[in-house]
């Protein structure tokens, strides 16, 4: 994938084998790359894409700034792929649920229950989608990778839904990316605006107890909603 980015901030990016740092330490290709895209994570989701510096994020991983350039040519192009990184994990996560192999009324508790515990666990994620919404999601629209993982992700839900339906415990007329929506947005907004909603309702959300709370009634609320 190739983003474009200011002509002084960017190198050809090149493949290879260990590569041979200053003091002649050889490094590993992929540690190096996975070092570098998980302090990306944490640097965008700190800054934004804007305020990140590539500096930082080096010296996060604790590599050569020009380690940076080497394996990913540019900042919008490690910001893109770290969002595929994330996107990616969450993906893997949702696929180790075995959703088919449960009847679908646990099949669908279960993905309700992961989405809210997955924000809950990590804040980085929303960040990044925060800032890439700002972004006009102009590194989402332009990876094929991202748009290829949600793919089995809705044929999934499709196949719950329907198994629900011939079993009569779900209607027959979801749309399953209309449902995926919903159930993010249900716990995102929550999530999201924690600070904002605490101070507007005099509770606070954000303790252990509140948030269980929050996500028993995001489960009831959605199963609800899916019941003839």
């Amino acid at each position: 994938m190739s983003m474009a980015g200011p002509a002084a901030d960017r190198v050809p990016a090149r493949e290879g084998g260990a590569r041979e740092e200053g003091d002649g330490r050889r490094r590993d290709p992929v540690a190096t790359k996975a070092a570098l895209l998980r302090a990306a994570v944490a640097e965008f989701a700190g800054k934004g894409l804007a305020g990140a510096r590539i500096d930082e994020i080096s010296q996060r991983a604790g590599v050569n700034k020009q380690l940076v350039y080497h394996y990913f040519g540019s900042k919008d192009e490690i910001y893109a792929a770290a969002l595929e990184t994330v996107y990616a994990e969450i993906r893997e996560r949702e696929r180790a649920l075995h959703l088919g192999d449960l009847p679908p009324e646990a099949a669908m508790e279960r993905l309700i229950g992961f989405s809210f515990d997955y924000l809950a666990e990590h804040p980085e994620f929303l960040a990044l989608l925060n800032d890439e919404n700002r972004q006009d999601a102009r590194h989402v629209r332009g990876s094929q990778r991202l748009e290829q993982m949600h793919s089995p992700l809705v044929s999934l839900m499709q196949e719950t839904i329907e198994r629900g339906a011939k079993e009569g415990v779900f209607r027959a007329d979801l749309d399953p990316v209309q449902l995926y929506i919903s159930i993010a947005g249900l716990s995102y907004f929550f999530f999201s605006n924690n600070r904002t909603l605490s101070a507007i309702f005099g509770r606070a959300l954000d303790k252990p107890k509140a948030v269980a709370e929050r996500r028993r009634h995001i489960i009831a609320f959605a199963m609800g909603a899916l019941r003839p």
